[in-house]
């Protein structure tokens, strides 16, 4: 699939293909480093909100609390994108959506609060603007792994279990699972080798023999 996307690259770029290179440059800060891959995805044709569910994940292994096709979600692109944990809050826009995510360790705090006039404000803790209490409608933190999204087309807050169910049930996740994954206790158990015999041998056949000397004519 990756060479396949390769050609396709070239062909629609051609020789303007290595002006992208290279995608994440060296010496970056992980802030910068985590810009690139973002931008790559989206303009990849992943969805801002699935581009970043792809690069932050919330801790899907082992969590029997998840929905299963939430779960099938997360683990299918576990195999495309190695998750990064931060810690962080990342703030993320394409211009017609913003929000922001907090990584699976919920090490950073991200607080926001929503007016009557429809304002939104999130920093790191409330108070950083005087903002009169009759006015605030709803106080909150993100959580560990849970994405805040607003739609400025739309007009709405998105809510993280309504964009995320949307997200994993949109494709068969857990059927392509299925169909490509091979799992090591499934595997046919290794036929076990032959024990070696042990030969006993007679000191007559452990002597040296000499060999014997011909003359030549």
């Amino acid at each position: 699939m990756a060479a396949r996307r390769y050609s396709m690259s070239s062909t629609l770029l051609g020789k303007d293909l290595d002006k992208l290179w290279p995608l994440i440059a060296e010496d970056q800060s992980d802030s910068a480093c985590f810009d690139n891959a973002l931008e790559l995805l989206v303009a990849g044709g992943y969805s801002l909100a699935h581009a970043m569910m792809l690069l932050i994940p919330e801790a899907w292994a082992g969590n029997p609390l998840m929905d299963e096709k939430r779960k099938a979600f997360y683990e299918y692109h576990a195999a495309l994108m190695e998750p990064w944990d931060g810690p962080a809050a990342v703030a993320f826009t394409d211009g017609r959506q913003i929000g922001a995510t907090l990584d699976r360790n919920g090490l950073r705090p991200a607080r926001y609060l929503i007016t009557d006039d429809d304002h939104v404000v999130m920093a790191s803790e409330m108070g950083v603007l005087d903002i009169p209490q009759h006015k605030i409608v709803k106080k909150w933190r993100l959580q560990p792994g849970k994405m805040f999204l607003i739609d400025l087309e739309a007009g709405r807050i998105i809510d993280d279990a309504e964009i995320k169910t949307q997200l994993a049930a949109s494709r068969p996740y857990r059927d392509w699972l299925n169909k490509t994954q091979i799992h090591l206790e499934d595997l046919p158990a290794a036929a076990t080798p032959a024990r070696p015999r042990m030969v006993r041998c007679s000191t007559a056949s452990r002597r040296s023999v000499t060999p014997r000397k011909t003359s030549s004519s």
